[in-house]
This record gives structure tokens, C-alpha cells and sequence, in this order.
């Protein structure tokens, strides 16, 4: 385990103090815990002067110590012992945590954690020059199947791109922070698959046929040869339909509404003939190396070639509507969006390798 320890003396401030807002918030949690446990409340108010100043300082810990009559040496074994806790001041408009345990690695947290260090700072819980972003490398935050993520505060930011992380970046150090979208960064719903649903997609196509109901005769002459115990308890329409809900043999698939159903048609290639497909140029003496844009390899550079883009200066200038009949035709469902191939191929069209390595912190592959 890493040694915590709090931060130097020169940046402790010399007092602190529960905002009135903050106040309110602290009683509500001391009400939560029973008379003479007030100091279960420990975590929760050192969050809350976290909240409020962006990190847990010496003069936070001494007063959550004095509020909860609780030993000081108590409440700092519990704000070095989470990492939770920022010990040290971090950035005044964002701390970046980025998620580097196997999932979010194995799916590309290791370009997020180099653009972090191109872009705010070489090393992890260091302020930029501005003092208003800092990142650390943190382990799993729950969002496995989204992999990769950040948090931010409280939000969480998934499915990343580096690309897409330096817009949200950006978007806090310019102070629009709330402006972002939270959660899944793609075309997904919290962490239903992309793309929406592709089965049961018709509700009328599976129904319960319930048994049928006894005439009132024939219900009449049942009751009067049951004991009285079970007379006294008939059976009513909701369990009827329950056990044949819980009975597999009860469960039919209505044949009518399964013809009726209508296929799933796979969405139509864009033809070549069509108006929004990137106009073409003859192959220049010089062609760039389309593959240096991720999501790019031999054969989609063939097909680009084919298709008459050789440059960047080409893709760097397509319009929504290109990229769509593009992705159409390539049958990316969405991919040249997520990998912002018009902000890769912009980056290469203006400095090339070392253009590309300052706006995505990194190599083009």
C-alpha cells in the first residue's frame, strides 16, 4: 500500500469552515446515525469539505474532528487511508481519474493516461501550469462493460476515445464543464448495447394464453362438491394468470403475429451515384498515409483510394452528411464519429506527426 501523508505545510490553509449550504448538509447526515454514533458520520463530512474545497486539508480534518468529538488521530487514519480523499490540492476545475484496471486498459485507458500527461501534466496528482486541471491513474469505478472511462467529480465519462477526452477536457477548463454530457459517450443507453435493441423488438409477437374461464355453472357445481375449506378460497383471475405465466407449456408464440412481424431489413449501402459521397480527386503525385488515422488499415485505405481520397486535406473537409454515406458505405455503424477521423485528419493535413502527438498526446498508429 502507498504511504498517504497530507500535504506540506505552505499550501495548508489556516482555518476551515462548513459553508452555510455545506452545514446543512452535514446535520442531515449526522441525523442519519443514532444518538451517541454521530461519529459513523466521519466519511461523509470529510466528503462534503472535500466537495467544498476540492481537497481534504489539515484544518478540515481538525474540524470535522472537534464537530463529532471524535480523537483527531482518528479522523486522519480515515482521510489517509481512502484514496478518495485528495490529500494535496488538484485542479480547481478538474481532477481527471482515469480508470486503469484491465478492462479500461485492455480497451484503451493507456492513450486517455498519455493524452492526460501531454495535456495537463507528466505526472499524476501535479496541477497544469494554471492550476486548474490535475489527473490521477485510479482502479476499477464500475463501468467495466464501457470501458474506457474517466471521473470527474461525481459524473463518470465512458466509452472514450482520446479524442473525445480532450473535447471534455477542454469543455472544463473553459468553464462549461456542465454542458457535458455524462455517462456513455456513444450511441448507447447506460450500458445497453449499441445500437439499440435487435431482438424481441415486437411485444405483440409473444403472448400468454391465460386457461379459460369456467362458466358460472359449471363453477357453481364445482364449489358444491369441494369441501368447505376450499370453497371458502377461490381461485382468482391473478393467480390463474401467474401459473400460466410460471408454466413453460402455458407460454405460446401467437404464429399470426410472428408472420405478420416484419423482417429486419439491413440498411441499404449508399450507391456511388449518390449526392452526398465525398467528391473524388485524380491519385496526386504524393498521397498521404491514410493509415496513420486510427480506424484506418490497408484494406479501408484501399477502398479510400478507390473511392479517390489519397489526402488528409480531403478528409479533414467532409461535411456530416459525406461522413454519413462514408460510414454507410463502409459499414462502420458510427465508428468514423466516434474516432473523429476529421479531427485526426486535420491534426496530419497541419503538422503531421508531431501535430497529431500535441492535440491527442500520442502517436498516430
Amino acid at each position: 500500500m502507498s504511504v498517504r501523508r497530507l500535504a506540506d505545510e505552505a499550501v495548508q490553509p489556516a482555518s476551515f469552515a462548513f459553508s452555510r449550504a455545506m452545514g446543512t448538509e452535514v446535520k442531515r447526515w449526522i441525523k442519519k446515525y443514532p444518538k451517541g454514533r454521530e461519529q459513523s458520520a466521519v466519511i461523509p463530512l470529510l466528503m462534503l469539505a472535500q466537495e467544498q474545497d476540492g481537497w481534504v486539508t489539515r484544518a478540515a480534518i481538525e474540524h470535522v474532528s472537534k464537530m463529532l468529538d471524535m480523537p483527531l488521530i482518528r479522523v486522519l487514519e480515515v482521510a489517509t487511508f481512502y484514496t478518495q480523499f485528495q490529500l494535496a490540492p488538484v485542479g480547481t476545475r478538474a481532477h481527471i481519474q482515469v480508470c486503469g484496471t484491465t478492462p479500461c486498459m485492455l480497451r484503451g485507458a493507456g492513450e486517455l493516461i498519455d493524452l492526460c500527461k501531454a495535456k495537463i501534466h507528466p505526472e499524476p496528482f501535479h496541477t497544469n501550469e494554471g492550476g486548474t486541471l490535475s489527473w490521477e491513474e485510479v482502479e476499477c469505478q464500475g463501468t467495466c462493460v464501457n470501458a474506457p472511462m474517466v471521473m470527474i467529480f461525481k459524473d463518470t465519462y465512458e466509452d472514450l476515445t482520446p479524442a473525445r477526452l480532450d473535447e471534455i477536457i477542454d469543455a472544463f477548463e473553459a468553464g462549461r464543464g456542465d454542458s457535458v454530457r455524462t455517462g456513455p459517450q456513444v450511441d448507447r443507453v447506460y450500458s445497453a448495447p449499441m445500437g439499440g435493441p435487435t431482438t424481441l423488438t415486437d411485444e405483440k409477437a409473444v403472448t400468454v394464453k391465460n386457461r379459460a374461464k369456467p362458466s358460472a355453472a359449471a363453477s357453481g357445481a364445482s364449489a358444491a362438491k369441494l369441501p368447505p375449506s376450499n370453497a371458502a378460497k377461490p381461485k382468482t383471475d391473478a393467480i390463474e394468470t401467474a401459473k400460466a405465466i410460471a408454466s413453460p407449456s402455458s407460454v405460446k408464440v401467437d404464429d399470426g403475429a410472428r408472420k405478420k412481424a416484419p423482417a429486419k431489413k439491413a440498411a441499404a449501402k449508399p450507391g456511388l451515384e449518390d449526392k452526398d459521397r465525398p467528391q473524388g480527386i485524380a491519385r496526386p503525385a504524393a498521397v498521404d498515409d491514410l493509415k496513420m488515422i486510427s480506424g484506418v488499415g490497408p484494406k479501408i485505405e484501399g477502398i479510400l483510394h478507390d473511392l479517390g481520397i489519397f489526402t488528409f486535406a480531403q478528409v479533414s473537409k467532409w461535411k456530416k452528411t459525406e461522413r454519413e454515406w462514408v460510414d454507410g458505405y463502409l459499414s462502420f455503424h458510427g465508428r468514423i464519429e466516434r474516432e473523429d477521423w476529421v479531427k485526426q485528419a486535420k491534426a496530419l493535413a497541419k503538422g503531421g506527426e508531431a501535430e497529431y502527438i500535441k492535440v491527442f498526446g500520442k502517436k498516430p498508429r
